[in-house]
């Protein structure tokens, strides 16, 4: 069964159902139409969108009318206003600031990432458990220690924290951000975390990642060893020792 996302705003609003593979896809037609405004066009199809993302036309419609947008006949999307219906539905005309507790190399790259505005997202300050990065400044931001976190979410309504950490350490920073009044969090350490159930984690697992990627390698590799050049690995090992 598919699961399904009930999304609600800040202020209260509910947002409409949709299923996680419908909201997966939502950022990438966002991506497309935002090139597509940028070349000048002024309209655009469902056919366009799934062209350029390999998808079928069908499944973008019912993307689309799922969070109320909807097109015309032999016309097809007003551009400015679908990009429009996708940033209201995904929150991203709304700037949510944000918590990041891990200042280290993942932590300071997240911190120095401009893009995460235009998807609504400031982070606002860092913290960190090591002492001599506290009172410094990590593109702009600064880095606090953990103990004030609580706090300040608190006082500033922050409802996002982002966790880059180390897993031993993760578990002890969702629970300052629960603390803290934090209902949202964006988690990057490989550990599965234990929160309330009004709180949304969303994990971001590069090792499941990585490992996806290596075994379509691995597989890939295996079943052409001798295409375009590739060797397999112990072919290629096996040439390197000579």
């Amino acid at each position: 069964m598919t699961a399904k996302c009930q999304l609600g705003r800040p202020d209260g609003t509910s947002v409409k159902v949709v299923s996680e593979p419908t909201l997966k896809r939502l950022p990438l037609y966002h991506r497309f139409l935002k090139e597509w405004q940028a070349v000048g066009h002024a309209t655009v199809s469902c056919t366009d969108i799934a062209q350029d993302l390999d998808l079928d036309p069908t499944q973008v419609r019912k993307d689309l009318e799922s969070i109320g947008v909807a097109g015309r006949p032999r016309i097809g999307y007003v551009l400015a206003n679908m990009i429009e219906g996708l940033e209201h539905f995904l929150g991203w005309n709304n700037i949510n600031d944000a918590f990041l507790v891990g200042a280290g190399s993942m932590g300071s790259a997240l911190l120095g990432y401009r893009k995460f505005e235009q998807c609504g997202l400031k982070i606002v300050t860092a913290f960190d458990l090591d002492p001599s990065k506290n009172g410094t400044k990590i593109h702009g931001k600064h880095v606090l220690p953990l103990e004030k976190l609580p706090n300040l979410a608190q006082r500033m309504h922050i409802l996002i924290g982002i966790i880059t950490v180390p897993a031993a350490e993760a578990q002890a920073v969702a629970d300052l951000m629960v603390e803290g009044g934090i209902r949202a969090i964006w988690n990057f350490a490989p550990i599965r975390l234990h929160t309330p159930a009004h709180v949304i984690v969303h994990n971001e697992d590069l090792y499941c990642s990585l490992a996806a990627l290596s075994q379509k390698l691995f597989a890939t590799l295996q079943n052409q060893p001798q295409k375009n050049g590739l060797k397999s690995r112990p072919a290629a090992t096996a040439a390197l020792s000579h």
